[in-house]
């Protein structure tokens, strides 16, 4: 037989830092303490953070090696759209507290890698700002707002700025309890204790870039928000503001109104999957908020499994938390979702690099998600369940 030619994509990233642990190693010199420990920490203590990554990699592909084939291809339609890569920058609150502008940074590069951003509600740049960026085409998630005149000012403006997809979080019925945060005094802006300045003061390039750009706030939540808000009162303010667990009754009149595609993010049982089929959503990301909300609950990869068995093919089913990598990225695609969602991996590299962070991250994931399609001889993103272990 002849051997297939074929050139195979290059995309561009910054071979100094090849691989996640030179990522993060190059965020923890760049950026306080403070502001790194809340990237990257999980709640209580980093169970389920660290069983999200872990049992994810237990997953296995089969290899075919004797198999002509004439090269992989990452695209993959998704909701009307087709994506470059079947990967997108999950929704993270205080994005700018990690680095200046980071939301805008990853917007930017999202577009320029053709695949999906979702903006936070408590994320630090605007609805109107990332619609611009993004031409209209980032997402949204919506932490439920306690007021539905809330809500429907959050939706006039989302539709005003031409967003078609909405994902409603459903996964923080209360904030997660995060040991260093509070060791930390974590506010927006950061409680300047000693500790804090002297970690400040070790970190000039961001301390001048976080100076330059302005203090970080949440953008989209500032019309919102009394004037002369202290560091105190922000808590008590955010916790009457998104009070209360999401429900059918919450559901309904946005499954209504909504003319666009409808998520559900934080999904981790048949039963809610069940739920929010009954209720017309579009789609489900599967996800324990990256192990940032419940340290007793299963890892996102074996939350996947009865969900994907159950709905595959009659509903779109996504995943995200524990993901940090391109094989990561093949192993959950592998497993049965439709398409991936990382949140980490893009802010370690917005922290480690500013601005070339999200394209050097965005195209080192598609590189190694290539390699490893090529090398168990994958040509479409959905035939990777064709290469499951089981």
């Amino acid at each position: 037989m002849q051997e297939s030619k074929t050139t195979k994509p290059v995309w561009k990233y910054n071979m100094d830092y090849p691989g996640m642990d030179d990522i993060i190693r190059k965020a923890k010199q760049r950026i306080p303490r403070f502001a790194f420990e809340y990237m990257d920490g999980g709640c209580n203590e980093d169970v389920n953070l660290i069983k999200n990554t872990e049992e994810l990699r237990q997953v296995e592909l089969l290899p075919y090696y004797l198999s002509d084939h004439a090269g992989s291809d990452l695209s993959t339609t998704l909701f009307g759209h087709t994506y470059d890569a079947p990967f997108g920058v999950s929704p993270i609150g205080l994005q700018g507290l990690v680095w200046p502008n980071a939301p805008e940074i990853l917007a930017k590069a999202a577009v320029n890698h053709n695949i999906p951003f979702i903006l936070s509600t408590v994320s630090t740049s605007s609805i109107e700002r990332i619609a611009e960026i993004t031409s209209g085409k980032a997402w949204y998630q919506l932490y439920h707002p306690a007021d539905n005149s809330l809500r429907d000012d959050i939706l006039n403006r989302l539709e005003a700025a031409g967003y078609d997809v909405l994902v409603l979080l459903c996964d923080v019925p209360s904030f997660g309890f995060r040991p260093r945060d509070i060791r930390n005094g974590l506010a927006m802006p950061p409680k300047m204790t000693l500790k804090n300045i002297l970690q400040i003061m070790g970190r000039p390039h961001w301390a001048l870039n976080t100076l330059l750009q302005g203090t970080p706030n949440f953008a989209t939540l500032k019309p919102y928000m009394p004037k002369g808000l202290n560091m105190s009162q922000l808590g008590q303010f955010m916790n009457k503001t998104f009070a209360g667990r999401l429900n059918a009754d919450k559901i309904a009149p946005i499954r209504d109104r909504w003319k666009g595609k409808l998520i559900l993010k934080g999904c981790a049982t048949v039963e809610d999957a069940d739920m929010a089929v009954s209720l017309g959503f579009d789609g489900l990301l599967v996800s324990n908020h990256g192990g940032r909300q419940i340290d007793a609950g299963q890892s996102a990869i074996k939350s996947l499994s009865p969900i994907v068995d159950k709905y595959k093919g009659k509903i779109k089913v996504m995943m995200d938390s524990g993901i940090r990598t391109g094989p990561d990225i093949a192993r959950t695609l592998a497993s049965g979702a439709d398409f991936s969602f990382l949140g980490r991996s893009f802010m370690y590299a917005v922290a480690a690099l500013g601005d070339e962070g999200g394209d050097h991250m965005m195209g080192m994931l598609k590189t190694q998600l290539y390699q490893v399609m090529d090398q168990v001889c994958c040509k479409r993103v959905e035939d990777l369940p064709n290469h499951l272990v089981k």
